[in-house]
């Protein structure tokens, strides 16, 4: 936990008055969120958006001021999320905590994007952690199909006794394809789907990745 809170910190870091900044979802965005509650009380001047209902919720209960899409005049500045894996060339695999539709839309309003991981996410290719795909629920069943036709195992993400349910009120696909050495190549394929949504691939989108180490250190890739 502590190396996730460090390069979530250090992130923020980033941040100035008067920008407008997307807010990612899961373990390690928790603590950037926590940190930007922090400095909007100390008087830091921000606007902000949130990729789910519970960081919205986070975030406002910490003061920060939400907007909706709809008052958004130009690109986003700022991005601060986390990821599942990080390759040698920062493409990202997200989506574990079933947001990754939403934080792909805001990712890719963004000038800049911040990816922040703990040194357990570094991999050389993407593909231990399996590729969360969103599917609608019509017709889930045709569509698992053709996932299984690109040469993955893919299991629909179950919460409890229910299937998960994404903020969009669509299921995950859990898609275990093991390594992805084209993962540009993979996203359209996935894409280009009837039935999916969009897939955790996030291909050359992150400006940076500050990484916490189990030292204390941060890096910053």
């Amino acid at each position: 936990m502590e190396t996730k809170r460090i390069a979530a910190e250090r992130a923020v870091e980033y941040i100035e008055d008067g920008m407008v900044v997307g807010l990612g979802t899961g373990s390690t965005a928790y603590w950037a969120i926590q940190k930007i509650g922090a400095r909007v009380k100390e008087g830091l001047r921000i606007k902000a958006l949130a990729t789910s209902i519970e960081s919205e919720a986070m975030a406002e209960a910490l003061g920060i001021p939400i907007i909706p899409f709809a008052e958004l005049s130009g690109p986003i500045d700022l991005t601060i999320d986390g990821a599942d894996e990080v390759d040698s060339i920062s493409n990202l695999i997200k989506g574990g905590g079933g947001a990754l539709l939403r934080e792909k839309i805001v990712a890719k309003a963004s000038d800049r994007m911040i990816v922040i991981v703990d040194q357990s996410k570094l991999v050389t290719h993407l593909g231990d952690f399996p590729l969360p795909v969103e599917v609608v629920p019509f017709g889930n069943e045709l569509t698992v199909r053709h996932l299984i036709g690109l040469g993955c195992e893919p299991v629909i993400r179950m919460k409890g006794e229910e299937r998960f349910l994404t903020d969009n009120g669509n299921y995950i696909a859990d898609c275990a394809f093991g390594r992805i050495m084209e993962p540009g190549r993979l996203e359209m394929q996935l894409n280009g789907i009837p039935g999916v949504v969009d897939n955790g691939l996030f291909v050359q989108m992150a400006s940076k990745v500050i990484v916490g180490y189990d030292n204390g250190e941060v890096g910053e890739l």
